[in-house]
């Protein structure tokens, strides 16, 4: 990077904007369901709370601030002089998972948020404004996690223009639809494409997230630009096999479906530790009837499949499948699988895997995703980009999950500098 790229701000501004970001982290921790523990899902009371939060901390900046059709928050700051120039979209996502730690999406959005404060600039007359030709755009999502109705990426999906109306029937655990949810939220499910944005309205998303595994920890660096976000396929499997008294049943005559449903998680285990790159986890496992004197006759278990290329995971699948065949063929049991979600790996573009090295500055590391984030949906009308922190020992989705007030601060000046350097490029 060229002197002209570098941020030029001391290391006590940095400081102070990450002590700001991880006091931010503590206060959200606060807005929860669940006392005692974090939960926040999407069209919740919840959910409202923090997008006011957000809006305040954003026009505390001298942004403009929306909720949009989908209930996304989002802040901008245009340049001097041109309101509808296209945006550098930063951000992450405010919903968590149940039982979730602080940072997970949080550290993103309050990290694009201080971004945006070491960059802008402001006139004589107090009016913030963005220094770059284009806008700077803080967007908090509202529902990466799908804690809520089963279904990820919700609102980045409904920024990218692909709302399944297929979704407004999707239920939560206390039977009410995501399209009564949107309605006792506030928002027209009738006006949900508004939120979408057109390609041409952006110049790129820039998405800061721990790493949620252990790279980084073992090597001991505190950041890394990543390649690209894992593909993705899940399953709900069944194995059907006969129900029939536990005492009086020899086992030669039993067709255990709990048994062969274990046995496929082995398998599952098995096979994808001997492929590079892939990871599949069998979450779920329930047995009916469920009795305790009763050989289980049907069970249900669902299989998360995630790769760093869309061939291989398919390939893994399909030995997967040979490998159940085989074990319900032993025994005497039937399978057959429903397939409920499937994403394509997204790959980081060129130029802002370049930027974001350059931001972190050494030798920096390049890792790919094995978690998934709303670039993956972003990623169908802009480029994405992403910047990795470090979280100790990989613990994400639990409590336990931290980042350390250092690494926060490296990767503010980071993901600032990335930004310089994007706002150099010739355009």
């Amino acid at each position: 990077m060229t002197a002209s790229t570098r941020l030029q701000v001391s290391e006590e501004r940095i400081a102070s904007a990450a002590r700001r970001v991880m006091g931010r982290c503590e206060e959200l921790a606060r807005v929860t369901s669940t006392p005692g523990s974090i939960t926040r899902v999407y069209l919740s009371p919840e959910h409202a709370r923090v997008n006011r939060l957000a809006a305040e901390w954003m026009r505390e900046l001298g942004m403009t601030t929306r909720q949009d059709a989908a209930g996304n928050q989002v802040g901008r700051l245009a340049p001097a002089g041109m309101p509808d120039a296209p945006a550098l979209l930063l951000g992450s996502h405010l919903d968590t998972v149940p039982d979730a730690g602080r940072f997970d999406g949080i550290v993103g959005v309050l990290m694009a948020l201080e971004v945006v404060r070491l960059l802008r600039r402001v006139d004589d007359e107090g009016t913030a404004f963005s220094p770059f030709p284009f806008a700077l755009e803080v967007i908090a999502f509202s529902d990466e996690e799908g804690t809520r109705f089963g279904k990820a990426l919700l609102g980045s999906s409904a920024v990218a223009g692909q709302w399944d109306p297929a979704w407004w029937d999707l239920t939560d655990a206390d039977g009410l639809t995501l399209r009564e949810a949107f309605r006792d939220f506030g928002l027209d499910p009738g006006r949900v494409g508004e939120a979408a944005r057109r390609p041409d309205q952006l110049v790129a998303y820039l998405e800061a997230h721990i790493e949620q595994g252990p790279e980084l920890h073992r090597s001991g660096q505190a950041l890394a630009a990543v390649s690209s976000i894992a593909s993705a396929r899940r399953f709900q499997l069944v194995v059907e096999g006969e129900a029939r008294h536990a005492g009086g049943t020899p086992y030669d005559m039993r067709r255990d479906a709990l048994l062969g449903a274990s046995e496929a998680a082995l398998a599952v285990e098995r096979i994808c530790r001997g492929e590079h790159h892939i990871v599949g986890t069998v979450g779920q496992l329930e047995a009916f009837p469920g009795a305790v004197n009763v050989v289980p006759g049907e069970a249900h278990l669902s299989l998360d499949l995630r790769g760093e290329f869309d061939a291989t995971r398919d390939h893994v699948w399909d030995e997967i499948s040979r490998e159940l065949d085989a074990i319900m063929g032993r025994r005497s049991l039937r399978w057959h699988a429903r397939e409920v979600h499937s994403a394509p790996a997204v790959f980081c573009a060129p130029l802002l895997q370049d930027v974001v090295r350059a931001g972190i500055g050494g030798d920096a590391p390049t890792l790919f995703s094995r978690a998934g984030h709303d670039a993956m949906a972003i990623g169908a009308i802009t480029d994405v980009g992403m910047l990795f922190l470090r979280n100790p020992d990989g613990i994400s989705h639990h409590p336990a999950e931290a980042v350390a007030g250092a690494d926060v601060a490296a990767g503010i000046r980071a993901l600032a500098e990335a930004v310089l350097h994007l706002g150099a490029e010739p355009r």
